[in-house]
């Protein structure tokens, strides 16, 4: 007796099943899939679909007899290798394609969090064109920022400008738009109970630069924020060696600037020439004037300090 033999009527690829077509192949299809790089191993589907093997890893692909006569078929497990080598040289991991757009994929960012980004732009990055940030990461600095400002982050800007947000002040309840620059330098007041910077309390400051030349030159001048004053003002020059070396606490800013102007008063006329010439720090140091040479900062430092001391004896 003669034992039966079970023919398969399905084939799988890439996970889905697709049923086998009975009719027969044509040499001129085996040899031109052979040319561009897969073996036929059965038509499926109907009479205008193949299963191919990619010769390069071994996958099977379905192909259309179209694709296969008239363009180059591509093997979607090529592909995706190639995704997956493009992901791993950005810092993500490759999860799986979007089902809705065929131009975009799932990725798990460094920080361990998902993103749908495109395709191209995670190649992009792999090659060092551009950057990315998480999404999620973001909006959290975001947060962080304003609270550390004492401010609420509410949401977007209701006027669709990319650099505002909009957010509440905790301490009185009052709500604005602020520049997102802005939060992060603390460069602005609140509309609700903000006081003018001519009434607001005031620091008197000294700072040292180092030029690409060389030279040392130091900066006398009043801020509400000497730190953010260096950091999201001064500096043209991110690389360049700075410090905030002392600041003074004065009560408002209208009496720092007067003692401020007379301070300079002071050092031009006992120390003349000792001003920097602008043309040799404006590539570095966003500021047109009063900036003077090194050799100065122990005097001025000295006149702070007996600033400091005469408020502290008067209070």
């Amino acid at each position: 007796m003669n034992t039966p033999i079970n023919i398969p009527n399905t084939m799988t690829i890439n996970s889905f099943p697709f049923p086998i077509h009975t009719g027969g192949l044509q040499p001129h299809w085996i040899e031109t899939a052979k040319l561009k790089g897969f073996d036929i191993v059965a038509r499926i589907i109907d009479r205008m679909h193949f299963a191919a093997r990619c010769h390069t890893c071994g996958a099977l692909n379905k192909i259309r007899l179209f694709t296969l006569m008239n363009n180059q078929p591509l093997c979607s497990h090529c592909i995706e290798t190639t995704w997956k080598a493009d992901a791993e040289a950005a810092g993500f991991t490759f999860l799986h394609r979007d089902s809705a757009d065929r131009h975009y994929a799932i990725y798990r960012s460094p920080c361990g969090h998902d993103l749908r980004r495109q395709l191209e732009l995670i190649k992009r990055i792999a090659s060092g064109a551009t950057g990315l940030r998480c999404d999620t990461c973001h909006a959290e600095t975001e947060v962080a920022e304003a609270e550390s400002r004492g401010w609420t982050l509410i949401g977007p800007d209701r006027q669709n400008n990319p650099n505002y947000r909009r957010y509440e002040h905790v301490e009185c309840g009052h709500e604005q738009r602020v520049a997102r620059a802005n939060m992060q330098s603390g460069r602005f007041s609140c509309g609700g109970c903000g006081e003018l910077w001519s009434a607001a309390p005031s620091w008197l400051y000294a700072m040292v630069f180092t030029l690409a030349t060389g030279r040392e030159v130091v900066k006398l001048g009043f801020s509400r924020d000497p730190e953010s004053r260096l950091n999201y003002q001064l500096l043209r020059d991110q690389d360049m060696p700075c410090e905030l070396l002392t600041k003074v606490a004065i009560s408002s800013g209208h009496k720092a600037l007067q003692i401020e102007k007379r301070l300079h008063a002071l050092l031009r006329n006992d120390h003349p020439g000792c001003e920097v010439d602008p043309a040799s720090f404006r590539d570095q140091i966003r500021v047109k004037s009063e900036i003077y040479d090194g050799r100065l900062t122990p005097i001025i430092l000295g006149h702070l300090a007996g600033i400091e001391a005469d408020l502290k004896q008067a209070a």
